[in-house]
């Protein structure tokens, strides 16, 4: 990842008033924009809301979503966010403007999710199945929603595209293309989101044998930007709709599903509310 400067400094000069790191320092950066418009925005409307459901409980828990209401409306009205700057993130264009040429997903190949803002979900499973079963089920990938709840449908449109439909919080869907960047046989499938997708992927599954002979072991490695960055991401942990969650129960339903030929009906009881894709293994 490359990130734009404001050019070289000379030892014992003063840093140049117009670079927005030297006014950060200044201001002990408190005052740094680190939020982006849309984020802001975001912010306020969703604050505002908090306020007024805060507003109506009017018990310990109202009092506490007026607080963090406010706090989000501050976050938008000012554009800085205390957790951004404790975690080293800025999404806004003061100090963290990227090289689009620069972005990489996992498999080392231009796409378009950035690295700065997306958050990396890796799981893995062994199940007692060949490579080559494994991957054939997973290349079909109309094949996918039999055991990923989120999923609602993927069309398979050529050789290398596909059109992905997902369930979202709040009852709504999200959808995206994606293309296949890399590809060897009964070892590796990657993609990309393409276009213009409601939520920006990138991933790889891999398939390797396991240990004395116990079968293939599936690696699942997703990067994805939430729609309101990473912040977006602690909300949905929040409410238990981390993706981390449901690539773990998706595989653990692969691993079902392969073994025993069907999806047992207690492990089909997992919230789906999760969009997709910490590394935890099994």
């Amino acid at each position: 990842m490359v990130l734009a400067t404001t050019g070289p400094r000379r030892v014992g000069h003063a840093p140049d008033a117009r670079d927005p790191r030297a006014r950060s320092k200044r201001s002990g950066g408190e005052s740094r924009q680190n939020v982006a418009k849309p984020e802001r925005f975001g912010s306020v409307a969703l604050g505002a809301a908090l306020v007024t459901y805060g507003i109506r409980r009017r018990d310990p828990a109202g009092l506490i979503a007026a607080l963090l209401g406010g706090a989000f409306i501050q976050r938008g009205a000012t554009g800085h966010c205390m957790v951004y700057q404790a975690m080293g993130v800025s999404t806004g264009s003061a100090d963290a403007v990227l090289d689009d040429t620069s972005r990489d997903d996992v498999t080392g190949r231009a796409a378009t999710v950035n690295a700065r803002k997306a958050v990396k979900v890796e799981r893995s499973v062994t199940i007692e199945k060949p490579r080559a079963e494994l991957f054939a089920f997973w290349r079909n990938f109309e094949n996918l929603p039999r055991f990923m709840e989120h999923l609602v449908s993927v069309r398979v449109d050529s050789s290398t595209r596909s059109h992905w439909t997902a369930k979202a919080p709040a009852g709504q869907t999200v959808e995206w293309d994606a293309e296949i960047v890399n590809e060897v046989p009964d070892e590796i499938i990657a993609w990309k989101s393409v276009g213009e997708p409601d939520i920006r992927n990138a991933g790889a599954v891999n398939f390797s044998d396991a240990p004395a002979g116990r079968g293939t072991i599936v690696r699942v490695t997703v990067d994805y930007e939430p729609p309101a960055g990473k912040l977006g991401a602690m909300l949905s942990h929040f409410f238990s709709e981390e993706p981390d969650r449901q690539i773990r129960e998706d595989l653990r339903k692969f691993k079902q599903l392969m073994e025993t030929g069907e999806i047992t009906t207690s492990a089909r009881r997992v919230e789906d509310s999760a969009y997709v894709g910490s590394t935890p293994q099994e």
